[in-house]
């Protein structure tokens, strides 16, 4: 009993009682971020049966709480990443043997299968009525990574398509969909992209048959009506899912979320929901500032992506110098919210699909760095999020009756020492977990570079690669050079040549990250494999999904 208790005590926060059962949870001498009021110094927070029962200086813990004492930490509202693809089913993907192997046709066949597989009158990837919820996973372990960060509630859609789907409001807990919903459906999420091998297949086309669905669903919706008044001598009007789903868009009963970086896109997706009176919302809004007039006079907010653009290859002698429209992209990014919180603009933050979630936060004070005022950046990832996502009344601060959705930090929030030590979700406290601890090297030291130098696999190689793009194949070259445990080159496609970064061997194989350049935005991807003999394969995910890749290693 006394090991368990001084156990405890090492802890980042203490518990001075424990019930494995508890209901009623008490953090006391806590500095208290409420967002909704004035800040606490030092007070407590009881949290009971998920929702708060109390906060303030002069609040008891009950007497069956289980007590933290939170002495030196500081207690936020749970913080909100407000577009991701948490809880996802993966898409399937079409397999091959390497190579040559007929991936094109593979993926031809897998979005054939898709068109027969529903009564849609739409290709995949127009087809509004995708609901995310049904796409979700229970269970609390897949969480984990988004809880230690200090997050606990996320949008979550699908990212394929040009319409992705409608999206789904999550508490980052449950072993349940059910248990883990907020609220379903918040918006339908549209992506300016386009359908590989058929209509559309450019981006005028894809605003084409976007204005044409809607056209379509606005002229089915009166005669609907009409015929439900009086179908007596009328022919009876048709059903189409895809395009009752745009129903509740029409009507501004639902919003609209247009993801778009650059000012054009913004300006576009603008003019479209003008046109049809629309209740939009932006989202990753890099060049959002340009037109934050406008913004403000359409009442349109903006989910603001903290994905900051990076260089994507490695400066050499011989590289050719970067445009002054991309340097100053790059540059002017991080002072996009300060600009957007002068013009009076909604805004929150959203993760982007970066590859690392630190860079949330790290990026959160280059954005004060950069302007915006320091209690605005709190509010943009608590209550300021849910407001927009029309949770405000639930989430988002830490007042009497609200969810306890909290999360506990020790340091700077913005600051390098910034440790999340807990987070509190529907009421149910989760602690940070520690990494797990490296076996000892000579002397009792722990090996420096991981695993001892027998046990690592060996990944190096020139590597012609497969990457299986839904309906397409995208070639390339993988160059790996392996030091240890470490691993760096370069990977080249049509895309372009981007660095290896934070390259590992794992116990599975090898893993790193990387950024390409798509349509004019960076994009980071994670990079899953293994290497059998000759022959490499593996994943690679991104903000549009998982697709997997192949190849053989080169003499």
């Amino acid at each position: 009993m006394k090991l368990k208790i001084v156990l405890f005590a090492l802890a980042a926060i203490g518990v001075s009682a424990t019930f494995a059962d508890a209901q009623s949870y008490a953090i006391t001498n806590a500095r208290i971020v409420t967002v909704s009021g004035p800040t606490i110094e030092k007070g407590t927070v009881v949290v009971r049966d998920g929702l708060i029962a109390a906060v303030g200086a002069d609040a008891k813990a009950p007497a069956d709480a289980q007590v933290f004492d939170g002495t030196g930490l500081t207690v936020y509202p749970g913080f909100f990443d407000t577009v991701t693809n948490v809880g996802m089913q993966a898409p399937q993907r079409p397999t091959t043997g390497g190579p040559g192997g007929g991936g094109g046709a593979a993926a031809a066949t897998v979005q054939q299968q898709a068109n027969a597989q529903t009564n849609s009158n739409y290709p995949a990837g127009l087809r509004p009525e995708t609901f995310a919820a049904d796409e979700l996973r229970g269970g609390d372990a897949q969480f984990e990574t988004n809880r230690n960060a200090g997050f606990t509630t996320v949008v979550t859609v699908g990212r394929t398509g040009i319409f992705n789907g409608q999206s789904a409001i999550i508490n980052l807990a449950g072993e349940t969909v059910s248990g883990m919903i907020v609220k379903a459906p918040f918006a339908e999420h549209v992506s300016f992209s386009t359908i590989p091998g058929q209509y559309p297949g450019s981006l005028m086309g894809t605003f084409s048959a976007m204005r044409q669905m809607f056209l379509d669903a606005r002229r089915l919706q009166e005669l609907q009506k009409m015929y439900a008044a009086n179908p007596r001598g009328m022919k009876r009007p048709g059903v189409d899912h895809s395009l009752q789903a745009l129903f509740p868009i029409l009507n501004r009963e639902m919003p609209i979320v247009f993801n778009a970086n650059r000012e054009i896109e913004i300006v576009r997706a603008l003019d479209f929901a003008k046109e049809f009176n629309l209740k939009a919302v932006i989202a990753g809004g890099q060049e959002s500032w340009k037109v934050a007039d406008r913004l403000k006079a359409q009442d349109v907010p903006v989910l603001l992506s903290l994905n900051f653009p990076k260089r994507t290859a490695a400066a050499s002698a011989e590289a050719d110098p970067e445009s002054m429209d991309l340097l100053r992209f790059r540059a002017e990014t991080p002072k996009a919210a300060g600009r957007l919180q002068q013009a009076g603009v909604k805004f929150a933050f959203q993760s982007g699909g970066a590859t690392s979630l630190a860079d949330f936060f790290s990026n959160a004070g280059k954005a004060v760095e950069g302007g915006l005022a320091r209690d605005a950046a709190i509010r943009s990832m608590t209550l300021g999020s849910a407001e927009i996502l029309g949770v405000g009344d639930r989430l988002g601060s830490i007042e009497t009756g609200k969810i306890g959705n909290l999360t506990v930090v020790r340091g700077d929030l913005f600051g390098r020492d910034r440790a999340v030590t807990h987070v509190f979700i529907d009421g149910r406290p989760f602690e940070q977990k520690p990494p797990a601890a490296r076996p000892a090297g000579p002397g009792g030291r722990p090996p420096a570079g991981g695993p001892a130098p027998s046990a690592l696999a060996q990944v190096g190689g020139n590597y012609s690669i497969t990457i299986e793009v839904p309906g397409q194949q995208l070639t390339g070259t993988l160059a790996l050079t392996q030091q240890g445990a470490v691993v760096s080159g370069s990977m080249q496609t049509q895309l372009g040549t981007s660095p290896v970064k934070d390259g590992k061997v794992t116990a599975e194989g090898f893993s790193f990250s990387a950024t390409v350049e798509f349509s004019g935005s960076q994009i980071d991807i994670l990079v899953k494999g293994t290497v059998t003999g000759n022959e490499i394969r593996g994943t690679i995910d991104s903000p549009q999904g998982t697709v997997p890749f192949t190849g053989t290693r080169n003499p």
